[in-house]
């Protein structure tokens, strides 16, 4: 086709365009209201990538220590096994 020096091909635009539009909807979506769009499709590459990675990072984190706490709350192992001593209680029942 012709030359491939700043790595755009034929083959390739699609994928990319469609990389850079989820990238920019990532942004605008998880951002929580601020950042607009035109701003995200206009800021430099490496401001958007850099950007990007920093909201992907606070939502990993916080889904981490969410699993952390439902995997601490729960009454089934990671095994799918009960956990022993659930339901079991130290006082007898009351039947008043």
């Amino acid at each position: 086709m012709g030359s491939t020096f700043f790595g755009q091909t034929s083959a390739n635009v699609k994928q990319n365009r469609l990389n850079l539009f989820t990238e920019i909807h990532e942004i605008v979506f998880h951002g929580q209201g601020g950042y607009d769009w035109n701003t995200i499709y206009n800021m430099p590459t490496w401001l958007r990538r850099f950007t990007f990675s920093k909201i992907k990072e606070y939502y990993d984190k916080q889904n981490e220590s969410v699993q952390k706490a439902n995997a601490k709350n729960s009454v089934i192992n990671p095994d799918g096994t009960v956990k022993s001593g659930f339901g079991k209680s130290n006082k007898p029942p009351s039947y008043k």
